[in-house]
């Protein structure tokens, strides 16, 4: 590491620097930044954009014992850095080095470890009420972008801590921007908070040189001063803050690290709620990220450090065929509506907004206003399509079972990043969909494996008229397609023994996870089991068909991507249960635990889903259930499960 850099070892370090070490350190920072984040992958422009600030935070204030709370984590690397993990930083991502967001078992400094966005305020106004029962006054910071205060959770906590005295300090980083630029009202009043960023500076030049003028100098700063109020209001109307009873400082350049120290220094001094209104750049000091207008390098994907580019990915994505298909119905159904929450590109809704502008809306980072809304507009005879990320649903559940499925609504959920994601650790990972969404009464859910039963499905979801549809598919790159040998009702075959073979096990592969699982079973065959391979398609409600086919199996196997607790799987057994159909059933899916983070393929090694794991896993359940036929010929009371020799 340089020279500076490799000086911090700790956030105290920070404050014997000079100013021009503290420029240097900056500088240093944003490289090791564009080198590490361009080969990992990350969210590099909202990092570049706040290493100011984070550089002021720490000299500011004394963490961990002064807690520093991020939201949305993906802005604290450069906390990161600063708080002894810079030699580990290359490691950022990868299996076994350092999460993508604050991290509890890395560091004392990460006191929460979100990468949902609109909650770091209620943990501050929390934290800061428990210090107060136990009788300790120090500050609790809360950095929240401009972007996730669009969410409701954010006024609510903002509410409760504006009626309290507790120093609770608000650092709002203001970019404009959180996937795509920041929408709204608040956006609006933001805007007009941004229109003279350097009002503090020039303020301060005022402070300071005009006392010392002879005679007219000290009643005349006082006389601005009293038209302070006045003045602020004018240019930078602050009041939506101070109607709540929050200290208003701002708006800061975000870039100027003795500007940011001065407003910290203030708000930590007044000893109460305080809102730092900061105004930074997504990118800044990068030339590739500050002139991206998309999305200021706010993504995943590596990138080349020199130009900036993401490298080319290779084959047609899943979000891809989705954005297909989309404007494919927009144009034949002009009832078609389109819904995401601050994520227009990521969702592939990109094509259908620019074609269809009127009929797209994208409501910010409020996942609850947004199946609410679909709600409302499925009411005035649309069919919304709400395309999120699988695991941000979550936030809404209230919403899809109360205002849309109790209303019978048809609102199609397009989820995707379902199932396992990796790099991004365990709160993006898409694995709980299948298990809390098959509890709402009346919905479908599909789960397409190829491109082919993508378009499809997705064509059949927004078809239907009577009811909640989701659709659901991976992060992981969209193979070749996966053909049915036969279809049996609402069920596609993908493999199964010859005509007059009987079936050893039937496994239910369901939605992404059919490739692998014809991959597997060639071991099970192998060990002399004859295995029938099925898609159900949709995975909610099980299909009668299934049902039938499970009758002609000794085993049945289910796999999927999510949580085998109450997921897929499990509502097959319910539905064989309550059929009267006594097979016995065992579940490949993700344990009930937060995966950690890492490759994909690395994350579905600890889930026992990757190829060589699935087709060990069925064999064994296969030689301790399947009775062995030879004994099961000559004797029918010897028919029970038992061990037997592999067969060719």
């Amino acid at each position: 590491m340089s020279s500076v850099l490799n000086r911090i070892t700790a956030p105290a370090d920070l404050r014997w620097l000079t100013a021009e070490e503290l420029a240097l350190l900056a500088a240093e920072i944003r490289d090791l930044l564009v080198q590490t984040i361009s080969r990992t992958g990350g969210h590099l422009g909202p990092n570049l954009g706040a290493v100011e600030l984070t550089i002021a935070l720490h000299r500011v204030f004394d963490s961990p014992t002064e807690p520093i709370l991020w939201d949305v984590g993906h802005q604290a690397y450069v906390h990161k850095i600063l708080t002894g993990r810079a030699e580990r930083f290359g490691t950022l991502r990868q299996t076994g080095g350092i999460s993508g967001y604050p991290n509890r078992a890395e560091s004392p400094h990460d006191w929460i470890e979100n990468s949902h966005a609109s909650t770091a305020l209620s943990y501050a106004d929390g934290l800061a009420k428990a210090l107060a029962v136990r009788q300790e006054r120090r500050p609790v910071v809360a950095v929240v972008g401009d972007g996730a205060l669009t969410g409701g959770l954010c006024w609510e906590a903002l509410n409760n801590i504006a009626a309290a005295d507790r120093p609770v300090i608000i650092v709002v980083n203001d970019n404009g921007r959180s996937y795509s630029p920041t929408i709204g009202g608040f956006a609006e009043q933001l805007a007009a908070l941004r229109l003279r960023p350097g009002y503090e500076k020039v303020l301060g030049q005022v402070k300071e040189t005009l006392p010392r003028v002879p005679v007219v100098g000290p009643p005349l700063y006082e006389a601005m001063h009293g038209v302070k109020r006045g003045l602020k209001e004018m240019i930078a109307p602050q009041g939506m803050f101070e109607d709540l009873g929050l200290k208003y400082l701002g708006p800061v350049d975000g870039h100027d690290l003795a500007c940011l120290e001065h407003a910290l220094t203030l708000a930590r001094g007044f000893d109460g709620p305080v809102i730092v209104h900061a105004v930074t750049r997504k990118g800044f000091g990068y030339a590739p990220a500050e002139n991206d207008e998309a999305d200021q390098l706010h993504q995943w994907r590596p990138i080349d450090p020199a130009t900036g580019r993401a490298l080319p990915r290779t084959g047609r994505t899943w979000t891809s065929v989705f954005s297909e298909e989309l404007v494919g119905l927009g144009e034949l159904r002009d009832d078609v509506v389109a819904i995401t929450a601050a994520m227009c590109e990521p969702t592939g809704l990109t094509a259908f907004q620019q074609r269809f502008p009127e009929r797209a809306y994208d409501v910010g980072i409020a996942e609850q206003h947004a199946v609410a809304s679909a709600a409302g507009l499925a009411s005035g005879g649309l069919h919304p399509v709400v395309a999120v990320y699988a695991t941000f649903l979550n936030r809404a559940f209230d919403q899809v079972l109360m205002d849309v499925a109790l209303h019978r609504l048809p609102v199609t959920f397009v989820l995707d990043r379902a199932g396992i994601t990796g790099d991004d650790g365990p709160s993006h990972n898409g694995v709980w969909d299948l298990a809390v969404l098959g509890v709402v009464p009346g919905i479908k859910i599909a789960a397409p494996r190829d491109e082919a039963s993508l378009r499809v499905q997705f064509r059949e979801a927004v078809a239907c008229s009577d009811g909640p549809t989701v659709i659901r598919f991976p992060k992981t790159p969209l193979g070749e397609d996966v053909p049915a040998v036969r279809r049996v009702g609402g069920v596609d075959v993908l493999a199964e023994p010859g005509p007059d073979q009987p079936v050893d096990v039937l496994v239910v592969a369901v939605g992404a996870m059919a490739a692998d699982l014809l991959d597997a079973v060639e071991a099970v065959r192998q060990a002399g089991f004859s295995v029938r391979v099925v898609d159900p398609g949709w995975a909610t409600p099980v299909d009668p068909t299934l049902i039938d086919l499970a009758r002609d199996a000794s085993l049945v196997v289910t796999a999927e991507d999510g949580v085998v607790a109450g997921g897929a799987g499990a509502r097959v057994a319910q539905a064989l249960g309550a059929a009267a159909v006594d097979v016995p059933v065992r579940h490949l899916g993700v344990p009930v635990e937060f995966p950690c983070h890492g490759k994909v393929s690395d994350v579905r090694a600890w889930a026992g889903l990757a190829v060589p794991d699935l087709g060990r896993r069925i064999v064994e359940w296969a030689v301790a259930v399947v009775p062995d036929t030879e004994d099961s010929a000559s004797s029918p009371e010897s028919a029970a499960p038992r061990r037997r020799d592999a067969r060719a």
